[in-house]
């Protein structure tokens, strides 16, 4: 291979509900493209390993980490970051029970926190304490403590229920 090529390919996806067609190096990550190519940057790139979930955007209905796909394989799916879910209004009483408990600090970790709750929420029901807590185990946050956090999501959830909504 030449110094300085990199090989390059044609993806077309739908990214908050906007179609988005892109010629993208195939090595970068889907976070790095909603991030450079897109401007999205709600989604962080932080420990680019799957680990802290600060990353976490929604691919097909399913929270993913950002660092661990390629923007190649995002090809035909329809993504959704924490931009779009705030435009779409599908977090807002996610957004005013984390600001009404104290559950974001810094705020770094929290659109990955918002994109993992509404994946969590989409299921129905009010999950457990436990329950929260392990859908959540992949994000990390180092100011709140994470009570915070499961309190915000819970509450969402039993208020939801209690409307009949998910």
């Amino acid at each position: 291979m030449t110094p300085g090529f990199v090989r390059k390919a044609d993806v077309a996806l739908t990214v908050n509900g906007e179609p988005v067609e892109a010629t993208v190096p195939v090595g970068q990550h889907l976070v790095d493209f909603l991030r450079l190519e897109l401007g999205l940057t709600g989604a962080h790139a932080s420990c680019e390993h799957g680990v802290c979930g600060a990353c976490t955007v929604q691919v097909d209905g399913q929270a993913i980490r950002g660092c661990l796909m390629l923007a190649v394989q995002a090809e035909g799916t329809e993504v959704w970051t924490v931009e779009g879910l705030t435009e779409q209004a599908a977090i807002t009483d996610l957004q005013d029970a984390f600001v009404a408990r104290n559950a974001l600090q810094c705020g770094f970790c929290t659109p990955g926190f918002l994109v993992a709750a509404k994946d969590l929420l989409a299921m129905g029901g009010v999950p457990t304490r436990a329950e929260t807590r392990e859908h959540l185990s992949g994000n990390y946050c180092r100011c709140t403590g994470y009570e915070a956090i499961i309190d915000a999501v819970r509450s969402v959830a039993q208020a939801r229920a209690a409307k009949g909504a998910v």
